[in-house]
């Protein structure tokens, strides 16, 4: 699931953008705060920034310059001011759009889709992305079906590796033991469903290096497990 930050002082607007942006499977943060939310993008992973200009505590344009000096990920400018000089200046300072407000919604969504496409061309990331999973030291090859931790190869069995994939695949979404059987072994089958937790103890003690304390899979009790991105 792709991360995006929205630096945005104006709760109402940084809430509808957030509604927009989740609905179309982003995962998405939000700071008011201008000095927090550059702290934010300078220190976590996001694919796509949102920036407002009029923060504050410190203006988007000092924020963007910051960004940009360490990283190379799409920054869209959104802002109330409209002249040319700002949009200028902010896509001199290295942003990749300027969307003035107001802005449909689903204009924003689109210009987001479309800088995240481009970027992963021009990157080679969107080959790379539909073969592999990678979090944090954690790297799932779907084609080879190879997982990799701290670059050392971790063998796993066929529904090991399929349930492993699969709460990869969907990060931060709680299944089901119910759930987990039915996808892994299809709604045909009778098994025990118990065999779900066996599988989930087998891939901790594999890749956690507490699985009494486990960093990617969750147990929630009375609820079932969530692969945490």
């Amino acid at each position: 699931m792709r991360k995006i930050l929205i630096i945005e002082d104006q709760q109402s607007i940084a809430e509808l953008e957030k509604d927009y942006l989740e609905i179309n499977n982003f995962q998405v943060d939000i700071k008011n705060n201008g000095r927090e939310g550059l702290e934010l993008a300078l220190n976590k992973d996001y694919d796509l920034i949102l920036l407002d200009l009029m923060l504050p505590d410190i203006d988007g344009f000092e924020i963007c310059k910051k960004i940009r000096k360490e990283k190379n990920i799409p920054i869209l400018i959104i802002s109330a001011r409209g002249e040319d000089i700002d949009k200028i200046r902010g896509l001199g300072l290295g942003a990749d759009d300027y969307i003035s407000k107001p802005f449909s919604p689903n204009e924003l969504v689109a210009r987001v889709k479309a800088h995240l496409n481009r970027f992963d061309r021009l990157t080679g990331k969107s080959e790379k992305s539909k073969q592999e999973i990678q979090v944090k030291n954690l790297i799932i090859n779907q084609v080879s079906r190879r997982v990799f931790l701290d670059n050392k190869e971790i063998i796993f069995t066929t529904k090991e590796f399929e349930i492993l994939n699969f709460l990869a695949t969907h990060p931060n979404i709680v299944f089901s033991k119910e759930q987990l059987y039915d996808h892994i072994w299809g709604d045909d089958s009778y098994g025990d469903i118990a065999t779900i937790a066996v599988h989930i103890k087998k891939i901790r003690d594999k890749i956690e290096k507490d699985p009494q304390h486990p960093r990617f899979i969750d147990t929630l009790w009375g609820s079932g497990y969530r692969f945490n991105a």
